[in-house]
Order: structure tokens, then sequence, then C-alpha cells
């Protein structure tokens, strides 16, 4: 899908915005990409986030808080995510400046372990509620003064890439939906398209949690229990978390990175649409070899 004709800046180089048109600042680069095609050409968008980032860690300079004081509108994907720039969101909202929350506009999950729990913020992972999302956008736009032109058209993008979500996972057997990651990431692609969450290496919905030896003995008695054949890293996390749990545990499984909570510079994983397709691919094809 091509970039939207408006400006797109990001913390690797940010461009000044043209004087008579409304920024949009915009958290996550996920959710930027989203914006940039629901907004068109009709504003400008500030995407804070930089590729290959970590959205529970990243932070920004002390001039890309300042402009986000005086954006238009800040979107956020919120439910804790952000955990590194919440507190810029939180000032330019006492500023004034309207801030519209993903995460308040879906049926929102948690993830849970025997010892904790939390609000699931990767509601991404679920095309179905980045309708709900979109839908939401395009009347908090419109408030402030952004008409934007390409909402209809990413909606019907959105149904089909859900179709063919759908279609793909239809593929894998019921014995094999079952899914261990880095961390608690895919619930709500879990909910949608009928996949056992297992666990995760991290049990959090954070990278900035920490396993413990008991987390991880936990992990390879379901992993063995289950079947798995494959654990899914995050590109932005260390496969070392992963290769832990293989060294320590001795639990011997294949390890493939994703791009999940956040875009790459260039590839497949350049933008949210390529980026799940690509996800769903590396899914079924981890859970269809032999363990």
């Amino acid at each position: 899908m091509a970039l939207a004709a408006g400006l797109v800046t990001t913390t690797a180089g940010c461009s000044s915005a043209g004087p008579d048109r409304p920024v949009v600042a915009v958290t996550t680069n996920i959710l930027g990409d989203v914006v940039s095609e629901v907004v068109g050409d009709a504003a400008d968008v500030m995407v804070l986030m930089p590729p290959g980032a970590d959205p529970h860690s990243f932070e920004v300079s002390a001039q890309e808080a300042a402009r986000l004081r005086t954006a238009d509108l800040v979107v956020e994907n919120g439910l804790g995510l952000e955990e590194g720039v919440a507190r810029h969101v939180e000032a330019a909202a006492s500023d004034g400046v309207p801030v519209f929350t993903a995460g308040d506009h879906v049926d929102a999950l948690e993830w849970t372990t025997e010892d904790d729990s939390g609000p699931d913020p990767h509601l991404w992972t679920d095309p179905a509620r980045m309708v709900d999302v979109v839908e939401a956008l395009d009347g908090a736009l419109r408030e402030a003064g952004v008409e934007p032109g390409g909402t209809e058209s990413y909606l019907d993008e959105l149904a089909t890439l859900d179709t063919e979500m759908s279609d793909a996972f239809d593929a894998v057997p019921e014995d094999r939906r079952a899914l261990v990651t880095n961390h608690h990431v895919f619930g709500y692609l879990a909910d949608r398209y009928g996949f056992r969450v297992v666990g995760a290496v991290i049990p959090s919905g954070t990278t900035l949690a920490s396993p413990s030896a008991a987390d991880l003995r936990d992990l390879a008695a379901a992993i063995d229990e289950a079947g798995v054949p494959t654990i899914f890293a995050d590109l932005s996390q260390p496969a070392r978390l992963a290769e832990v749990l293989a060294d320590e545990v001795d639990v011997h499984v294949e390890i493939r990175s994703l791009a999940t909570e956040s875009l790459t510079e260039d590839g497949a994983a350049s933008t949210y649409l390529g980026m799940m397709r690509s996800n769903t691919d590396a899914i079924v094809d981890g859970l269809s070899i032999s363990r």
C-alpha cells in the first residue's frame, strides 16, 4: 500500500510541518502507519517511535516532547503500552491537546499468569479490533479539524486482511494452534482466530519484566505438554530470551523472529498490513514443522 501523501516524520529525522496544516502526533509506528493511511494528505503526521524500537521502553527528545504539546491531536495506543512516553502525552493533554487512545475503543483483554495480570495493549494483532479503532479515529480527526480522506478504503483493507488471516489459520490443525512468545503479545490474535496462548518466556504484557527460574520451568512443562514446535520472538527483543529457555531447562524448539510490536525500516513489515501478513505466514509455517 502506498505511503500516504501527508508528511510522516519520525525520531530518526523530524521535518517541519506546513504552517497551515494540522499536525497529528502518533506515539507508535504501527499506529503511525494506520493514521497516515487514514489521514491521507489532510494533515502532517508526526510519528514518535522509530522503526525497530520497543514501544514499552522507547523515549523521546525534549524537542519532540515540546512538539507533542503543540499538536492538533495526539494518537496513542494506551493500555499501558507506551511506558516511556506516557508522561509526555499526559503533559500534552494538560495543555489542552486532544488525545485519542486506541485502547479506549476496543473490547480490551487481559494477560494473566498465576501471579499477575494486566491489560493487554497489543490490540493491533486483531484486525477486527483495528476496524473499531479506525472508525473511532475518523471521528476524533474530524473533531480536531482534520478531514480524513482514507478511512473507507482503509476499512476495506482491514476487512480483506481479516479474511486472509482467517483463511490462512484455517490450515493449522486444532491441536497445533498453540502459541509461545517472548512476552504476552498475541492475546488478541488468539482470541480472534482460535489459538491457545501456552505461555511466554517473559510472563508479562511488557518487555520490561524478567523471567524467574520457576517461570522457565513452568513454561518448559507447558511447551512439552502442548508439543509446541516454535517460539516466536519479537525482532526488537533479543532471541536470547527464548534461547535461555532451551539452555536452562533443556527445551529445544525452533525460534522465529517476528515484527510484532514495531514496524521495520523497509521490507514486508514496513507497514501494518504487511507486518500482519508476514507474521501470519510465519506463524502458519512455524506451527507446521515437526518437533
